[in-house]
Parts: structure tokens; C-alpha cells; sequence
């Protein structure tokens, strides 16, 4: 299999994201990664970029709320759209959209559980509501909201028609399941998602980059069947296994005694710049 381990593989495309802070077409991010969920409430506050919420129409009888923030660099930028974890669309998704529009794109991270009308008014309670209403989704729906959010994106006057999706735990599976979906996808980055099964990835055209934390064993167990599949198939689909780090590493950067930060530090530049590399004219 083509793991890629951080510290050597990664080397080259850590240092050809990090060569350089200045964004495309503008100025230099204010940071280099998201926050981690402690730290993302006080990095939304001081953010510079434009964030703000809209609502999107995603089919006759449905919409989905989302939070959208703009680079500041003076080309047109590309679009990534944010999937959210199990836990709905907390603060710390958004921080990673703010992170997003500082390394140069349009970032959307769409509450996907709009219309299930939980009524959460703070992370506390996403964490207690969102779980169950996520497992409950309708994962043919969640795919066509999606089209409907990246179709908006790229509609944005300050928006080139290019899209990428990243996402994290479920919505790291979801990332992957829209590769195999959405045929105009540009890229796909999946943190420690569990895979689609091979029969569903003969569809894929997009690049896939898979993010992985060597203690998740759950979800390190749909990497091999994906990888033998996805190179039978001559598609792209790279994988980055971080020694030491467990799920969910980018959330939480203060675990593992250090092995989640430089899972962390690894895999935020591999991130940026496979979506230059795919996305960036």
C-alpha cells in the first residue's frame, strides 16, 4: 500500500506549502493551521477575513444553512467546501473554513443538519444533539445538498469554477463518498474517514488525499481494500499515516503526548497544498 509516513514522505510537499506564506493573488495568512476546538471560538473572534452566514437552496422542500468566509487576495479564489464531523457544525469547523480563506480559498461549511431543527445554541449542545441526528442523515441527500452548495460556490462572483471538499470523521467519509458522486469534483481530502466500499469507486475522477492516524484502527481498516481498488482503477488516492496521533487529531492537538500537534502540523500543509496543486489555475 502507498502509505506516506509524516517526517520523510511528507517532507517535500510540507516544504513546497511552507516555503512561501503568501497566499495566491494576496497577502500572508495571520496563521499556519486551524486551532484546535479550545482555541477556536477566540480565533473566530479576532479573524480579519469575511465570514458570513447564508442560506442555500439544496431542492424543492429543503436548504441548508452555511458559513461562508472569503480569502482577502485579489484574484478569484476556488472553492472548498468544510463537512462537519458528528458533531454538527461547531466552532471548530468553522475556524478550519477561516483557516481555509487564510491559505486563499472561499470556504462553505454547510450545516447539514438544518433541517433537522435541534435548536443547539452552543458547542455544548451540538456535542449532546448532533451524534444522533447525523447517524439519521440520508446519505443520497447529504450528496445532492452538496451539489447545490458547490454549485452556489462557484456561482460567487469572487469564485472560479473549481470546488474541493474536505471533511472530518463522518464527514471525512462523506468527502470520499463525494468523490465517487460528483464528477466536476476537483479534489477530495478525507481526515480519518472511513472509506466507501471498492464496488463505489469506479466513479471516481477527482484526487483523493486520505489524512490517517495510525491508532484508528476502526476506520484504518477500510484503507487497504480503497487502495487496491483505487490503483487497479489507475485513480489518485494517496494516503498519509501519522505515527503515534489518534482520531480526530486535528481537533484535538494537545493528545497523544505530542503526537496529535505533529500529526497536526503534517497534515494541514499536505492539505493546502494538494487543493493549490488541483485546484489553483
Amino acid at each position: 500500500m502507498r502509505f506516506q509516513f509524516a517526517g520523510v514522505a511528507l517532507l517535500g510537499v510540507i516544504a513546497a506549502a511552507c516555503t512561501s506564506n503568501q497566499m495566491p493573488g494576496g497577502s500572508a495568512p495571520s496563521h499556519t493551521m486551524p486551532p484546535d476546538a479550545a482555541g477556536a471560538p477566540s480565533r473566530l473572534a479576532a479573524s480579519p477575513r469575511h465570514g458570513e452566514w447564508v442560506t442555500i437552496r439544496t431542492g424543492p422542500s429543503d436548504s441548508v444553512r452555511a458559513w461562508v468566509v472569503y480569502p482577502e487576495r485579489t484574484t478569484k479564489a476556488p472553492v472548498v467546501i468544510v463537512v462537519q464531523e458528528i458533531y454538527g457544525l461547531s466552532s471548530w469547523i468553522r475556524s478550519v473554513a477561516d483557516q481555509l480563506a487564510a491559505d486563499g480559498f472561499i470556504a462553505i461549511a454547510p450545516d447539514l443538519l438544518t433541517m433537522k431543527n435541534l435548536g443547539a445554541d452552543s458547542d455544548s449542545a451540538l456535542m449532546a444533539l448532533a451524534p444522533a441526528a447525523t447517524r439519521s442523515l440520508n446519505q443520497a441527500d447529504v450528496q445532492r445538498q452538496l451539489d447545490a452548495i458547490a454549485q452556489y460556490g462557484m456561482s460567487l462572483p469572487a469564485a472560479q469554477r473549481k470546488y474541493g471538499i474536505v471533511g472530518f470523521c463522518w464527514g471525512g467519509g462523506t468527502s470520499f463518498t463525494h468523490a465517487t458522486h460528483a464528477p466536476t469534483l476537483g479534489a477530495s481530502v478525507v481526515y480519518y474517514g472511513p472509506n466507501p466500499p471498492p464496488a463505489a469507486l469506479g466513479t471516481v475522477i477527482a484526487p483523493v488525499l486520505g489524512l490517517y492516524a495510525s491508532d484508528d484502527e476502526r476506520v484504518n481498516s477500510t484503507i487497504p481494500p480503497a487502495d487496491s481498488t483505487m490503483r487497479a482503477l489507475g485513480k489518485t488516492y494517496v494516503q498519509n499515516m501519522y505515527q503515534g496521533a489518534g482520531h480526530g487529531f486535528l481537533r484535538q492537538q494537545g493528545g497523544r503526548n505530542g503526537a496529535n500537534l505533529a500529526a497536526a502540523q503534517a497534515a494541514w500543509p499536505a492539505t493546502i497544498a494538494w487543493f493549490r496543486k488541483y485546484l489553483e489555475s
